[in-house]
């Protein structure tokens, strides 16, 4: 099916990531497939939200990557993702906001693992759940819409 690009990415087509794509390579009608060429546009599902730090890998003073949670409905915090590394300002700044918990800590006594089927777990340090970050995160469902 022809999708109008002139539109925009999110105009038409990006609601079926709820049938397990994750997003859109679109072409002008009249341009034929080209060997290296990059004319193409892909449009990736990306959607942005908030989440509270939970702990950081590395330490208080220098957080090489947050792992972040949501509340649940019942008020605990839930652990949701891991960020990619921190750049070496964003760590800086972090370290300037971050502190130890203040009193008994929702992950406390976890252990995370440092990937999905990993058997290596994360050494971390749990930190005062009190910073949120808006992040943006990438989209894909399966046919479930899991």
């Amino acid at each position: 099916m022809p999708v109008d690009d002139r539109a925009g990415p999110g105009a038409r087509g990006l609601e079926c990531t709820a049938a397990g794509l994750e997003g859109l390579c679109c072409k002008r009608l009249d341009e034929s497939c080209v060997r290296g060429a990059r004319s193409w546009r892909k449009y990736e599902v990306r959607v942005t939200t908030e989440a509270v730090i939970g702990t950081v890998t590395g330490s208080l003073a220098a957080p090489r990557t947050v792992l972040l949670g949501r509340y649940d409905t019942a008020g605990r915090l839930q652990y949701t993702g891991r960020s990619t590394t921190l750049s070496r300002a964003a760590g800086r700044a972090l370290a300037d906001i971050l502190v130890p918990p203040m009193g008994a800590h929702p992950w406390e006594g976890w252990t995370l693992s440092a990937g999905w089927g990993a058997h290596r777990t994360l050494e971390v340090a749990l930190v005062e759940p009190e910073v949120v970050l808006e992040v943006t995160v990438d989209v894909a469902r399966d046919g479930a819409g899991r």
